[in-house]
């Protein structure tokens, strides 16, 4: 369950153990989405007069691109959440409070979850360490073997290169 009646908050904490599924509807084009639901865990409670503080983790797997060779790779997502959220009206300017409506009465993670995912998905993951990626002349995978392309040599180099007496 990712949705509180806010209410309920004020006798006690609320225990946070939910998921975010695939398809719900909060997820936008494109944005990275999950192989299975994002599962979210914690604690949510009072933090003051109209603002609540959910502490907790999040984890899932995604599927991204290698960023050398382009192959599917699954990477695990397991990250700590902190998240304030306030009633509008008390003149937020900081990106980070999530922002309820005046006197709301229930409060939905699914927003916070799935920025959080967002922003704990790895950008530019490597399917392995000694991953050797693309060649950039003809493209193909070095992963599998040498290509045929004769070898880049940089041009900036030749002045070095003519003073050593090398041709390589």
């Amino acid at each position: 369950m990712l949705s509180f009646d806010i209410r309920s908050l004020e006798d006690q904490a609320a225990t946070v153990n939910g998921a975010l599924a695939t398809d719900d509807p909060i997820w936008i084009e494109g944005d990275m989405r999950p192989e299975t639901a994002v599962r979210a865990t914690g604690r949510l409670s009072i933090a003051g007069l109209g603002r609540y503080y959910w502490s907790g983790a999040i984890e899932g797997t995604a599927t991204v691109p290698c960023r050398r060779c382009l192959t599917e790779t699954t990477v695990k997502v397991n990250e700590n959440v902190h998240v304030l959220y306030a009633e509008d009206g008390d003149e937020i300017d900081d990106p980070e409070i999530y922002v309820l409506e005046k006197r709301a009465r229930t409060l939905d993670l699914r927003p916070a979850v799935r920025e959080q995912w967002i922003l704990a998905v790895p950008r530019f993951p490597v399917c392995r360490e000694d991953c050797k990626g693309l060649c950039p002349t003809c493209g193909a995978e070095l992963n599998a073997g040498a290509c045929s392309c004769p070898p880049v040599v940089d041009a900036r180099w030749s002045e070095l290169r003519t003073a050593r007496g090398t041709d390589n």
